[in-house]
Parts: structure tokens; C-alpha cells; sequence
């Protein structure tokens, strides 16, 4: 196993595995279910078992660029993703994985080092992200957000459990949501960058107000007569 750097809670992998992949917003304390069938990640999902488990969750730069080669072909990543902790594996008996995630802490990436078996790997740095150790430590209010949320699933015809949102922390009601709700890779970037869970909260009230007001002019626009 390669180095460790301690964040304060747990011990983490200086030479992190990362799988790319657009819409991947995982945070500290959300769980994310992957079916891993290709074998580079095959691979990683073998080695991480093997070792102390942890899996960096990243964007691409370009939507869409995941599955690119490595090396000069590889995909531009982002500069911040967020290390997993394999909490279940499942081999299947075509080869594939099924794995839960769970978020620990965030990472910046210090820098690319050769791939291993086919994955690619990143120098990781935490020192920034130490508020992610206890995603519930800070105390945000969640009733503006469970009222925007509902104006948004009835504008979009979804149904949102109120009840069981509510049961939420603040904090983790926050990260649940900027994870579940349908936003671009950019702004699902941007939710995963907030240096704070109040900070998470403002942009995603910005977001879903934004798609309030785009949904506004959509129902208000004529189209006009066809000659």
C-alpha cells in the first residue's frame, strides 16, 4: 500500500486509484452503488480490496470523456474529486463488481502518475477538505431548501419523500440532495468544490431558483403562428 496522509479521522492513500466518470458527485458521508464491468476498473476494484480500499470519484473536464485512453489520450480531469471507502463488493460470476461507495473526504490532485493495470492514479492532497471528516458538524437550515425542493418537484413531476428529507441533518440533507437532483456536470463540479455544507446549501438554492425561472419563461413563451 503506498503512503498514507492522515486527515484526521482516518488514515487516507497519498497515491489514490480515481475512476472518471460525468455526474459522479459523490461527498463525504453519500453512498454511491457502481456496476464495474470494464477491465481496467476490474482491476482497481481488485487492488483497492486488497489494500486500504479507498477510490477517488472524479470529473472529467469535457462531459462525456470518461472512457479515453491514458497516457496523452487520457481525458483532462478536474482538479477536485472525492475519496470512496469500498463498503461492499460483489463479484459477480461474469467478472463484474458491484461495490458501494461511501464518501469519506474530498481531494485536490497534486499531480498524474503512470497508470496501474490499466487504471489511472493522482497524488492526492486533503489538508484542504478536514471540514469533511464530520459532514453533520456544521448546523444548516434546511427549511428554505425542503420548500425550494418541493416547488421543484412539482414543477418537474417528481415525487420527493418530504418526510423523510426532513429526517435529515442539515448538512447531510444538503449533500443528499446536490447529488440526487438533475444538474449539469458543471454545476454538480461546482456543488463538490462549496468549501462549506452552508455554502453547498446558497448554490443550490441559486440552482434550483435558476431552473424556476427558466421553467417561468419556458410556460410564458408563444411560440409564434406557422404561415
Amino acid at each position: 500500500m503506498p503512503a498514507t496522509a492522515d486527515n484526521g479521522s482516518a488514515l487516507l492513500p497519498a497515491i489514490l486509484p480515481v475512476f472518471p466518470l460525468t455526474g459522479s458527485l459523490l461527498l463525504p458521508g453519500n453512498f454511491m452503488p457502481l456496476n464495474v464491468f470494464e477491465p481496467r476498473y476490474r482491476n482497481m476494484v481488485e487492488d483497492v480490496l486488497s489494500g486500504g480500499g479507498h477510490i477517488g470519484m472524479i470529473q472529467p473536464l469535457a462531459p462525456g470523456l470518461d472512457q479515453l485512453g491514458l497516457g496523452e489520450h487520457a481525458a483532462e480531469l478536474y482538479s477536485v474529486g472525492c475519496a470512496g471507502l469500498v463498503e461492499r463488493a460483489e463479484r459477480q460470476d461474469d467478472g463484474r463488481f458491484l461495490i458501494l461507495l461511501r464518501g469519506v473526504v474530498r481531494f485536490r490532485v497534486d499531480s498524474e502518475i503512470e497508470p496501474r493495470r490499466g487504471y489511472r492514479q493522482v497524488r492526492a492532497s486533503y489538508e484542504f477538505f478536514g471540514e469533511d471528516v464530520d459532514p453533520a458538524a456544521e448546523r444548516v437550515d434546511a427549511a428554505p431548501l425542503l420548500g425550494e425542493v418541493k416547488r421543484f418537484g412539482s414543477r418537474r413531476d417528481l415525487a420527493f419523500d418530504m418526510d423523510l428529507l426532513a429526517s435529515l441533518d442539515g448538512a447531510r440533507l444538503v449533500n443528499a440532495l446536490a447529488a440526487a437532483l438533475p444538474f449539469a456536470a458543471a454545476e454538480q463540479q461546482a456543488l463538490l468544490e462549496a468549501p462549506s455544507a452552508s455554502e453547498r446549501q446558497r448554490l443550490l438554492l441559486e440552482l434550483l431558483r435558476m431552473e424556476d425561472a427558466t421553467s417561468a419563461e419556458v410556460r410564458s413563451f408563444v411560440p409564434p403562428p406557422v404561415n
